[in-house]
C-alpha cells in the first residue's frame, strides 16, 4: 500500500493497518479488482487468489442467509409452495371464478396459513405423547360434547386417535340422501340444518355429533346435512366406529338411545 499511498509508511501502525485492511476487503468484496489495480505479477495473483475467496465467501453467506430466512417458517412456506400449485391446477383446468374463490376460501379456512405433514408427525411420536397432544388439541370438542364429558378416558382416547379433520363450506351437503353411510361426524364449531324428507330442519350446532344412525342401522342415509356456516369437523369411519365401541358396549347403547331419540323426532330414519 506505500507504494499508492504516498507518505504511508511513516504512518501509525493503525492507519497502515487500515489501508491494507480497505485494500483487501476492496479485492474480496467488488466485482472487478477493487479500488487499485495489482501492480507486478505477485500483486496479480494476491488479487486474483483474494477475489475468489471473496466470492466464494459471499455465496456461503447468500445460501446460509437463504436457509436461515427459509427455515424461520417452513410451515408457512411449504402452504405458500403448496397454493401455488393449486393455483396452477386450477388454471390448467381453466376452472370458473367461483369455484377458484371457494377453493382459496377453503385453503384459507382448513390450513389457515400453514401446512404441517401432521399425520407424520404424530407416527413419529411414542404412543403417550400422541395420546397427549390428541387429547389436547381436541379439547374444545370434549369439553362441549356430553358424550365425551360423562365418558370412560380410555374409550374418549380411543375415539380421539381415529377421528379425521375436516372442514365444510356454507352451503355444502355433508350428508346425501340416499347415499351409503361410511361415516359419522362431530362436531366442533360451525351449524348445520338435518333435512328431511317431511321437510323438517333441525340445527346442530358445537357439541353435536351425526351420522351415526346409518352406521348403528347399516342402512342408507335418508335424510341430508348441510352446513349452514363454516363447519370444523372430526369425522369417524364406520370401521374405527365399529372398532372402538366394540371394546365399550356400553357407549354403543348411548349412541343407540340418541339415535332412537332422533328418529321419534324426525318422525323417519335420519341421517
Amino acid at each position: 500500500p506505500s507504494a499508492t499511498v504516498p507518505g504511508l509508511q511513516n504512518d501509525s501502525w493503525g492507519k497502515q493497518y487500515s489501508h491494507a485492511l480497505f485494500k483487501a476487503m476492496s479485492h474480496m468484496l467488488c466485482i472487478g479488482y477493487g479500488q487499485q489495480a495489482p501492480e507486478g505479477m505477485t500483486d496479480v495473483w494476491l488479487t486474483m487468489l483474494s477475489m475468489i475467496v471473496g466470492a466464494t465467501c459471499y455465496a456461503m453467506f447468500i445460501g446460509h442467509a437463504t436457509a436461515l430466512i427459509q427455515s424461520l417458517d417452513s410451515s408457512r412456506r411449504q402452504y405458500q409452495e403448496k397454493y401455488k400449485q393449486v393455483e396452477q391446477y386450477m388454471s390448467f383446468h381453466k376452472l370458473p371464478g367461483d369455484t377458484r374463490q371457494r377453493i382459496h376460501e377453503y385453503y384459507e379456512h382448513r390450513y389457515q396459513g400453514k401446512m404441517f405433514d401432521e399425520e407424520n408427525i404424530l407416527g413419529e411420536l411414542s404412543e403417550p405423547l400422541k395420546e397427549e397432544i390428541i387429547n389436547f388439541n381436541c379439547r374444545n370438542l370434549v369439553a362441549n360434547m356430553p358424550l365425551f364429558a360423562n365418558a370412560d378416558p380410555n374409550f374418549v382416547t380411543a375415539m380421539l386417535t381415529k377421528l379425521r379433520f375436516e372442514v365444510f363450506q356454507p352451503g355444502d351437503f355433508i350428508i346425501r340422501e340416499g347415499t351409503v353411510g361410511k361415516k359419522m361426524y362431530f362436531i366442533q364449531h360451525g351449524v348445520v340444518s338435518i333435512l328431511t324428507k317431511g321437510n323438517k330442519e333441525t340445527k346442530l350446532s358445537d357439541g353435536s355429533y351425526f351420522g351415526e344412525i346409518c352406521l348403528l342401522t347399516r342402512g342408507r342415509r335418508t335424510a341430508s346435512v348441510r352446513a349452514d356456516t363454516y363447519c370444523r369437523l372430526y369425522s369417524l369411519s364406520v370401521d374405527n366406529f365399529n372398532e372402538v365401541l366394540e371394546e365399550y358396549p356400553m357407549m354403543r347403547r348411548a349412541f343407540e338411545t340418541v339415535a332412537m331419540d332422533r328418529l321419534d323426532r324426525i318422525g323417519e330414519e335420519g341421517p
